[in-house]
């Protein structure tokens, strides 16, 4: 069973950045990519970015491409989101998730393990 702990949200203008955190508590040997999404308010969760478990592959939705850097350390079973650029929009509750795959997924459908969220909130 995967237990998933995200941290580092906070309020930052814009602009600003932020990197958020998520800590992996895993009992298998299974391999297993992890993938960022965020509930902004009034909305449903979304995609944001996922990595394969090599940290070889990574994705991003068009809306923070460029801006957002995912990474993570399977020594250390962490997975970064590194956020630049901050714009209002951003804001959200920010959730990490862990596959059921090896291979990094856009799709929430192809996660099976959630954290409880961290809440980052962009000030204009």
């Amino acid at each position: 069973q995967v237990h998933l702990v995200e941290s580092g949200g906070g309020l930052v203008q814009a602009g600003g950045s932020l990197r958020l955190s998520c800590v992996v508590s895993e009992r298998t040997d299974s391999r297993y990519a992890m993938g960022w999404f965020r509930r902004a308010p009034g909305k449903e969760r979304e995609f944001v970015s996922a990595i394969s478990w090599s940290g070889g592959t990574s994705y991003y939705a068009d809306s923070v491409k460029g801006r957002f850097t995912i990474s993570r350390d399977n020594v250390k079973n962490t997975v970064s989101l590194q956020m630049n650029s901050l714009k209002p929009e951003d804001t959200a509750v920010y959730y990490c998730a862990a596959s059921t795959y090896a291979s990094a997924r856009r799709s929430q459908n192809e996660y099976r393990s959630w954290g409880q969220g961290t809440q980052v909130t962009v000030s204009a």
